[in-house]
């Protein structure tokens, strides 16, 4: 490559980076919260939106809370961990309705409930009243990209950002991209993840993008593995721990992600998939769903908490 061509490729990212500055995150869970935490802290105006303002108040609290132990850990007690503080806290706003910051965002990043229903009448209307410029995204863990921008007029500007719970920890950010998304909106997706100091990972839109496609079926086996009698689930976990170098087994990953979680992904991809084997929900799984017993949030799972 020319350095002409490479000033003129570096050009392209920092204008990219510079286009993302007023962030709209969807959703006043615990992903959204954690989303628009990272965003603040790296510079980016951030308004959270969620349809209950008691959701929006524990979420900044939430956040609040978050920031003290990150500016504690970084500046101490002193006034750069209060201006830290005041200049994170004074990016992010909120609202209870996303129609009324859309015309002003940048980049709209959807982290509601896992229901493609729910996501299409929240993105058609969005669709209809948000700037052609505007980027949209969904943080979805399970469902397809194509499918849920299939409402909007925007396929083109529409793309996948999966962050990983909890947000401000977690380092890595897979950025999907459709069969319509193009090249700039890859690329702004891009340098918008590098910008939140994110490592971003690139995949094309497939069930689960790349970690969940590679983990939940792993998780699934070895339920088959502990129902067909091959070993404990203790062994099992042992055995991957000290064989394969995975910092925990997958029956205290699957309790550490939530039963309920993983039997949610499962049933959905064995319902658009049912001849694809790897996709079927262990009977394992769905009993303990069906007892309550979700994991290390419920107390009790595949282990006891």
């Amino acid at each position: 490559m020319s350095m002409l061509a490479a000033r003129a490729l570096a050009t392209t990212a920092q204008a990219c980076t510079r286009a993302v500055s007023h962030v709209t995150v969807i959703g006043g869970g615990l992903m959204g919260a954690g989303i628009t935490q990272v965003a603040a802290q790296t510079g980016h105006r951030v308004c959270l939106v969620d349809l209950d303002q008691n959701i929006l108040d524990q979420s900044s609290a939430r956040i609040n809370k978050s920031l003290q132990r990150v500016a504690k850990k970084k500046f101490g007690e002193g006034a750069e961990a209060q201006e830290f503080m005041d200049k994170t806290m004074g990016a992010i706003s909120t609202a209870t309705s996303a129609s009324s910051v859309v015309g002003e965002t940048d980049l709209v990043i959807e982290a509601i409930v896992e229901n493609i229903a729910v996501k299409h009448r929240l993105f058609k209307e969005l669709d209809a009243i948000a700037p052609q410029n505007v980027i949209f995204t969904s943080n979805t863990s399970s469902l397809s990209i194509s499918e849920i921008a299939e409402v909007t007029n925007r396929k083109d500007r529409f793309g996948g950002l999966h962050f990983f719970n909890p947000v401000p920890v977690m380092k890595l950010l897979e950025v999907v991209k459709t069969s319509e998304t193009s090249a700039e909106t890859l690329a702004s997706l891009l340098a918008f993840g590098k910008a939140m100091g994110k490592a971003t990972v690139e995949c094309s839109d497939t069930p689960g993008f790349i970690v969940n496609r590679l983990l939940v079926p792993n998780l699934a086996e070895a339920v088959r593995m502990l129902e067909r009698g091959v070993s404990s689930s203790k062994d099992i976990d042992t055995a991957m721990k000290l064989g394969a170098g995975h910092p925990m087994g997958p029956f205290q990953l699957a309790d550490y992600v939530g039963l309920d979680t993983i039997l949610f992904i499962l049933n959905g991809w064995h319902e658009k998939y049912p001849d694809i084997e790897m996709f079927t929900p262990p009977e394992t799984l769905k009993r303990l769903v069906a007892e309550g017993k979700l994991g290390a949030k419920s107390g009790e799972g595949f282990y006891k908490y």
